[in-house]
């Protein structure tokens, strides 16, 4: 099995340097909301001196460390699935003795993934030396204890996206469900604005939607501003949701299977 993996790999991250300008404009869609977000709220903060506590360096380090650890947990799976499904091509795929969500699309993600980020580093760095943030509330502990919070932000979105990606099977509509679901992420994960600023009522949502796993509780991990026991409560939901995840994906995926047909593939 880690003999396909690998092979997959070669095969992905080959075809990933075939789309170098498909990737810049991915990377760019990426960038542009959140330094739009850091310099408002960076010219709200300057101008107030404060938004609810947080002063322009907490906006700062909050929106560039959001670059990061959005690219790492982001999924897309729905762009290079779904129009399989709707026009057939799936087929030869499921001829393969392996499946094709778990094995191709989940090392296409992947390798996506790893070339974006060697590209979004140079751009990174350079926005640090624009907005100079002071990153020195982040310690060696905070930073380990990100990676299993990015590892379990992105495995709960690579398998929620994947079961609105098989819905495909059943309607031709699904980018549309995927829009409204995106539009969930950006309210309630924090990628539009820390949580901490949003209403009371969104707040307390938030807690119990896997969203937050996906941006706002791996950035403020690394930023040191979550207690301990706050980080507890969000690791045991966050697994509640990776099983909820995994059960929905093998509901979609197994009944949807039953619809398929590749009449003219």
């Amino acid at each position: 099995m880690l003999k396909i993996y690998q092979r997959l790999w070669q095969v992905n991250w080959a075809e990933q340097w075939q789309y170098r300008a498909n990737l810049l404009m991915y990377l760019l869609y990426d960038l542009v909301s959140p330094v739009v977000y850091l310099a408002v709220w960076i010219t709200i903060a300057n101008s107030q001196g404060s938004v609810d506590g947080l002063n322009a360096n907490d906006f700062i380090t909050y929106y560039l460390t959001l670059l990061i650890v959005d690219q790492l947990t982001n999924e897309i799976t729905i762009h290079i699935l779904a129009y399989k499904i709707q026009d057939g091509t799936l087929s030869s795929e499921l001829l393969r003795p392996v499946h094709p969500i778990l094995t191709s699309s989940l090392v296409y993600n992947l390798a996506f993934k790893a070339l974006s980020f060697i590209v979004l580093v140079p751009v990174w760095l350079f926005l640090c030396l624009l907005f100079r943030p002071d990153y020195s509330s982040v310690t060696l502990g905070s930073f380990l204890l990100t990676l299993p919070a990015v590892l379990l932000g992105f495995s709960i979105a690579f398998l929620l996206g994947a079961t609105i990606t098989c819905l495909a099977f059943w309607t031709t509509r699904v980018y549309a469900i995927s829009e409204f679901y995106f539009g969930l992420v950006i309210i309630f994960s924090g990628q539009f604005v820390p949580l901490q600023l949003m209403p009371t009522f969104i707040q307390d949502v938030a807690r119990f939607l896997p969203f937050q796993m996906f941006r706002y509780v791996p950035i403020e991990i690394v930023l040191n501003k979550l207690p301990s026991g706050m980080i507890l409560q969000d690791f045991a939901v966050g697994i509640a949701w990776l099983i909820i995840g995994l059960l929905l994906f093998s509901l979609t995926w197994r009944e949807g299977i039953k619809h398929f047909s590749a009449v003219g593939a």
